[in-house]
């Protein structure tokens, strides 16, 4: 198949004029390496009418978007394809009521197809950060009078980041996620997901860290107020702006779907022009979510 590639939104718009253009691609990337019935697991087909697959044997139908998270999308798959290519390729990413007024459907329904998509861009975990690592904890939320340093009794929400530095000294990658407290149980979380035991990872001199060390290559040192990782406080910066003037408020439940999908653009800005295939591939991977899955899966 020929993949789509590039940002230019004139260009995407011509190659995905039609829900059925749209399936197409969806098709060729299912069933890439040939079709294998889900009931029967026979291999031999007859295609049908949008690109549905029916089994030869047990005469199963299955069609491109079964079993994915554009499953029954109630918009059409045309403009499911065009809020996609938004998410991926804006460098602040939209609102759900921003998408809902851009194509005309309402907010719930624009709020529970991004999180699909946000589902889609989750870390497959498989490839932890090397090398130079810089760790750090924040807060977003808002400021909290009369309070400094690291407060437990606070509504504000406490994230953990972590960033993978090039020989150069440039952000490579960037993993993020909210944690409850910042006892050394909760911190190691970050670290058990994205972090390879064989990293130089740098900290400030914050208590619960030590206990990592047993396990980890881990250098504290004084933060300066953040002079001491600029890299790591950029990315610090970024998030609290991204979260701050793109939302309202977010939901403790959900932040980590946000910070998926911050991360997921930040990991590959320099593979821009193949960046809306892959979320299709991972889409197409994904099983199809419910409203109510997504509400309970993320308590």
């Amino acid at each position: 198949m020929e993949i789509f590639k590039g940002e230019n939104f004139i260009e995407f718009t011509e190659r995905f004029s039609s829900d059925d253009l749209c399936r197409q691609y969806l098709a060729d990337i299912k069933w890439e390496n040939g079709f294998v019935c889900r009931k029967c697991g026979h291999h031999k087909f007859t295609k049908r009418n949008n690109f549905t697959r029916t089994c030869n044997y047990c005469k199963h139908n299955e069609s491109p978007t079964a079993h994915t998270a554009f499953h029954k999308v109630k918009f059409g798959l045309k403009k499911a394809f065009f809020i996609t290519f938004e998410m991926v390729n804006s460098t602040k990413s939209m609102s759900a009521m921003q998408i809902a007024v851009r194509y005309g459907i309402t907010r719930k329904t624009a709020w529970l197809f991004m999180h699909k998509i946000r589902k889609a861009m989750k870390s497959s975990e498989q490839y932890p950060m090397n090398g130079s690592v810089q760790v750090d904890e924040f807060t977003v939320g808002g400021k909290e009078e009369g309070k400094q340093g690291r407060s437990y009794n606070t509504k504000k929400k406490k994230i953990i980041a972590s960033v993978e530095l090039t020989e150069k000294g440039n952000i490579k990658r960037v993993y993020a996620l909210k944690i409850n407290d910042y006892s050394s149980k909760s911190l190691s979380k970050l670290f058990d997901k994205h972090i390879s035991v064989n990293a130089n990872i740098d900290t400030d001199k914050w208590k619960g860290y030590r206990p990592l060390m047993k396990e980890y290559n881990i250098t504290q040192s004084l933060s300066d107020k953040g002079q001491g990782m600029p890299q790591m406080h950029i990315v610090i910066h970024q998030i609290k702006s991204w979260l701050r003037t793109i939302y309202s408020w977010v939901h403790p439940e959900h932040i980590d779907s946000y910070l998926d999908e911050f991360s997921f653009r930040i990991n590959r800005s320099i593979y821009k022009q193949t960046i809306f295939h892959k979320i299709m591939e991972r889409v197409v991977q994904s099983e199809h979510l419910s409203y109510s899955t997504i509400i309970v899966a993320n308590k």
